[in-house]
């Protein structure tokens, strides 16, 4: 598309260029009773179209932005500071995120299968209906993260802080949704749910 207005723009300074070395050479700039006033309407138009032009031009190469990088699979990332960000677009399948912070992050639906979280900080981090199948959260700051909805079978918790964490319909092994239930405490101040009660804690 750039290529295209490029081309076009050159071409519209050809013909401004020509009809003006053309009105400059019939000495009409200094006589206006030669020059007709449909001349003088179509060079108006003329000059305006090529202004438009290269305003286009400038506005859309203006606006082109270099791609950022959202697939970081099997990347090592330890110690990453992503805190505030919104992550939502990004794949971390394998990834190593360990002691990354991640606090107040927007991971849903983010896969982050057999990602190292190990010592992570996700205090406060969306995690809905993200993949968490067979990731490391040992050691795990999960403080009043929301994992509705999220996947996590086969997930290492231990050491895991999870109070004010929020499991809603959150797909677990039954043996962890145990262990978990041992240190369940607190509320979610977003959704307001007792961490133990979306474990369905006893």
């Amino acid at each position: 598309m750039i290529k295209a207005v490029i081309a076009k723009l050159q071409q519209t300074i050809q013909r401004v260029t020509r009809l003006f070395a053309w009105v400059h050479s019939s000495k009409l700039v200094h006589s206006s009773k030669l020059v007709s006033l449909n001349k003088l309407v179509s060079l108006n138009k003329l000059t305006s179209w090529a202004l438009a032009i290269m305003l286009l031009f400038v506005t859309i190469a203006g606006s082109a932005q270099p791609a950022v990088e959202t697939n970081f699979d099997r990347k090592n990332l330890r110690q990453q500071d992503f805190s505030g960000q919104d992550l939502s677009d990004n794949y971390y399948t394998r990834a190593d995120l360990t002691e990354a912070n991640l606090s107040h992050t927007n991971l849903e639906l983010v896969r982050l299968f057999t990602t190292r979280l190990t010592r992570a900080n996700l205090e406060g981090a969306n995690l809905k209906g993200a993949t968490l199948d067979g990731a490391s959260l040992a050691g795990a700051n999960l403080k009043d993260a929301n994992l509705e909805g999220a996947y996590a079978i086969n997930i290492e918790f231990r050491g895991a802080n999870i109070e004010g964490a929020d499991f809603t319909d959150v797909l677990l092994d039954p043996k962890d949704n145990e262990k978990l239930c041992e240190i369940a405490s607190g509320t979610n101040s977003v959704t307001g749910r007792k961490t133990r009660d979306t474990l369905y804690c006893p």
